[in-house]
């Protein structure tokens, strides 16, 4: 979109918070970029142009607007609706595949070159996968600054910076202010004091979001000792590539809170982009209910609860085990299931508050189980048992940036894996927006009610026009049920 200069200085005079994160306005007079919604007096359409990235407007020599933090802004939906290389090393990137592993370790998983890589991010978003990690590090190291009182020495390689001097000279750059006078003015603007080893931070989204969907059906499924509802907010411990973390999401007008405890503040970036992904908070509403509004029969739905988001995971490879778990039984039953294999496979924990008590086995976990022990129909656990099998060993990747139509035929190929469970896996564990379940008996009997065709072959051909936003268009037809995941907890 920032190729179109005339529609973003439209967008950038009516202060359009719908395009924050499609583009950034840099401003070649004072060498300063922002979001289109900047409260700013817009500058001269002359003095303005436009950049793809934050990354990319910081390696042009621009630096942050203090007033409207443009490097905090929800990132760009295009990640999460496509499933090309690009896209697919966005998603790594932002889980910090680089930082762990570098640039060869994201060729790696994209299966290209170095070369093609850094050709393909710099064609499309002006900035080298370098350039886009050293952004996601210098906002990584802002929240720490502003949220926590660790010296400035830890912060520096809690973002993943390999100096103290780059970190300074990182800082100084993108925020024109340097890391103790970023802390100063956030201390000045701190209301209460903050709760010793807690990060507290704001997870912005695009306007309009309707969270009982979202909470509800994440509430209604989760796992005792794992998740829990309490007081207003979804929690749930994390695993973490340095350690792990228990995490507070509570939904507030026009932001989540977030509350974060971490074992290693490096993990700090990656529990972002999880906490993120999990709430589809990088979704764009108003494209998605334009789309799915031109079908009559659906538009009731969508105005009655516009900007449904798809509630996703913060781990894949845990919702695969929970979504062969959940074959064929109620939620109640997949809970129960998933809570014998926490208590007898997961890793304590300590939670403050009491509620959490473990962490989700990891595959490797459960890969020596003993299937007998298994309170499951014997060919269910010999689907479990081949699919941690497939994920301990390498053979099946779920990840945030796999290929959905990849992984799709990998999970098609382990026994018991029915086209209901892999789109499951691939609408909310790998994140595809036009995963569809048309033999769902919610979706049926949704789809029933308001005069859509009610079986699957018919389904899916009058589906075609939702697309590809079908995962959001499941969303509106399970809420014609009563159940619970439609409503935040009381």
């Amino acid at each position: 979109m920032h190729t179109d200069t005339e529609r973003c200085v439209r967008a950038v005079r009516s202060k359009d918070a719908r395009f924050d994160g499609w583009f950034f306005t840099a401003v070649l007079t004072t060498r300063i970029y922002c979001r289109p919604s900047c409260p700013v007096v817009p500058p001269k359409a002359r003095n303005m142009t436009f950049y793809p990235s934050a990354a990319a407007c910081q390696q042009a020599g621009f630096r942050a607007c203090k007033r409207c933090r443009p490097d905090t802004t929800p990132g760009s939906p295009e990640w999460n609706a496509r499933a090309d290389s690009v896209a697919r090393a966005m998603r790594l990137i932002q889980d910090g595949v680089v930082d762990r592993e570098g640039v060869p370790g994201l060729a790696a998983r994209l299966g290209y070159s170095a070369r093609q890589v850094e050709r393909q991010l710099l064609a499309e978003l002006g900035a080298g996968p370098l350039a886009l990690a050293r952004s996601q590090r210098a906002q990584t190291a802002r929240v720490l600054i502003e949220t926590t009182e660790l010296p400035m020495a830890e912060i520096a390689f809690a973002a993943g910076f390999s100096s103290i001097r780059t970190f300074n000279d990182t800082v100084r750059e993108v925020f024109a202010l340097a890391p103790g006078e970023l802390r100063t003015r956030a201390a000045r603007g701190r209301r209460t004091p903050g709760t010793p080893g807690v990060i507290a931070l704001r997870l912005p989204y695009r306007a309009p979001l309707t969270p009982g969907n979202l909470f509800g059906h994440l509430a209604a499924t989760a796992v005792p000792g794992v998740e829990e509802w309490r007081d207003g907010a979804y929690r749930r411990t994390l695993t973490l590539p340095h350690g792990h973390g228990i995490v507070a999401l509570t939904p507030q007008p026009g932001h989540i809170d977030c509350r974060l405890s971490l074992t290693d503040p490096r993990d700090l970036t990656q529990a972002i982009s999880r906490c993120r992904r999990l709430l589809d908070l990088d979704a764009d509403p108003v494209a998605v209910d334009d789309q799915l509004r031109s079908d009559p029969l659906l538009a009731p739905l969508v105005d009655a609860g516009p900007g449904r988001r798809v509630p996703r995971t913060v781990d894949p490879a845990e919702f695969a085990v929970r979504a062969v778990l959940g074959q064929q039984v109620s939620t109640a039953a997949a809970r129960t299931h998933a809570a014998r294999l926490v208590r007898a496979h997961g890793i304590s924990v300590e939670d403050p508050e009491g509620g959490l008590t473990h962490l989700f086995p990891t595959s490797e976990a459960l890969a020596g189980l003993d299937p007998e022990a298994l309170a499951l129909p014997r060919s269910r656990r010999t689907t479990l048992t081949t699919l941690v099998a497939a994920l301990a060993d390498g053979s099946l990747r779920l990840e945030e940036g796999a290929d959905w139509r990849e992984a799709r035929t990998e999970l098609a190929a382990l026994p018991g894996f029915g086209p209901w469970t892999v789109e499951v896996i691939a609408m909310r564990a790998l994140g595809d927006p036009d995963a569809f379940l048309p033999t769902d008996l919610g979706i049926r009997r949704g789809a029933g009610q308001l005069g859509l065709p009610a079986t699957p072959a018919a389904l899916t051909a009058r589906a075609e026009q939702w697309r590809p936003w079908r995962a959001y268009a499941v969303q509106y037809l399970w809420t014609v049920d009563d159940h619970p995941i439609n409503h935040l907890p009381a």
